[in-house]
């Protein structure tokens, strides 16, 4: 195969509005602040990417993304071939401590660029293509008006809800007991506390919604993300599967979960994790396991969100899927579109075509 060399990587961070305010037990999203990358290639070929800065998870401002990625992540790709693909994902990972925001960027950023040099779209690089649908995510609220939010989006066609929970442990409960009797018995329920409860609070809360029979698919991160043992705690007390999301950074991460039984799931997110080769790597450590994953992402931009949902048609212990981010967005998704809860695949991570 013919040579082709990078020869610039350029950024542009530009602000997108939200259509309504996202609400967590961790912070209030009214816009997000996207930094967009652009890998520039002597063939004419331009590889796309995106990051969004999270501190409050990831510990990385928009700042630091932008610094990062102008400065030893530029470094070390300006003059280099592509054909040496592997090679230079891993001097992404290498060119600096931490900025998983930042590597994930540029990671998905090269993945186009390569994909757009084999002429084959994201998923057919990675080894496969399965049918995707997203839940979508109702705003922790007054339980009402979460259970009104909760049946129009059952009317739009989805049959997966994620609650938000663990603002309010005594309301916990009153949210999703309105939101179970607001919408069909056969939509599915998932929620996240965001690290909202403390494990022994967790524990009450889960058993009372197993014993009202409220029929919760799995409950993500109950507990702070780095209280291992208050997950595993949680995990060995209640029937209901507990999947860690913020505790989960890396590969390293991934193996720790399985090895001590830490939880029963897994949530994978390229924001956190650093790129699709880090997170092809946890979905691998996982199924060794016998540990199911899921992906999802931050409150982000369809430039990044497309690369995960190409990863999650092509891994198969990908299992769940919680791709809605571009869906609060005031703007066009690029790369991926919606039919409902089905999530459409274009040709390269961020085709228009």
């Amino acid at each position: 195969m013919n040579k082709m060399k990078i020869t610039d990587v350029k950024v542009n961070r530009r602000r997108v509005n939200l259509h309504t305010p996202f609400k967590t037990a961790l912070r209030t999203v009214t816009e997000i602040e996207s930094i967009d990358v652009y890998i520039h290639t002597d063939e004419g070929i331009v590889g796309k990417g995106a990051a969004a800065a999270t501190p409050v998870i990831t510990g990385d401002f928009a700042n630091g993304i932008e610094e990062a990625i102008l400065g030893p992540m530029r470094s070390s790709l300006i003059g280099q071939d592509i054909i040496q693909f592997q090679q230079l994902l891993q001097h992404i990972q290498v060119s600096c401590i931490g900025n998983p925001s930042a590597k994930a960027a540029v990671d998905i950023a090269l993945y186009d660029v390569y994909c757009q040099y084999r002429n084959v779209p994201l998923y057919a690089l990675l080894g496969g293509k399965k049918e995707i649908h997203t839940d979508i995510t109702v705003s922790v609220d007054e339980p009402f008006i979460m259970a009104k939010e909760a049946k129009q989006h059952v009317e739009k066609g989805f049959q997966t809800l994620k609650i938000k929970v663990g603002k309010s442990a005594h309301l916990d409960l009153e949210r999703i007991e309105a939101i179970r009797n607001s919408v069909p018995k056969n939509t599915t329920l998932r929620l996240d506390a965001n690290q909202g409860w403390n494990p022994k609070e967790a524990v009450s809360i889960i058993k009372e919604m197993e014993n009202r029979n409220l029929n919760i698919e799995f409950i993500e991160q109950p507990v702070h993300a780095k209280d291992w043992d208050g997950l595993k705690y949680v995990k060995d007390h209640v029937q209901t599967p507990i999947m860690a999301d913020e505790s989960i950074f890396s590969a390293s991460d991934a193996l720790k979960i399985v090895q001590g039984r830490y939880a029963d799931l897994i949530n994978i997110k390229l924001m956190k994790c650093g790129g699709i080769r880090e997170a092809w790597r946890i979905a691998d450590i996982a199924e060794a396991a016998g540990v199911k994953c899921m992906v999802g992402s931050m409150m982000e931009s369809s430039l990044s969100v497309s690369a995960v949902a190409h990863l999650a048609a092509a891994h198969p212990n990908i299992h769940y899927f919680d791709l809605d981010a571009p869906l609060w967005l005031m703007e066009e998704p690029e790369g991926m579109t919606y039919s409902g809860s089905k999530v459409n695949l274009q040709s390269t991570v961020n085709s228009k075509s």
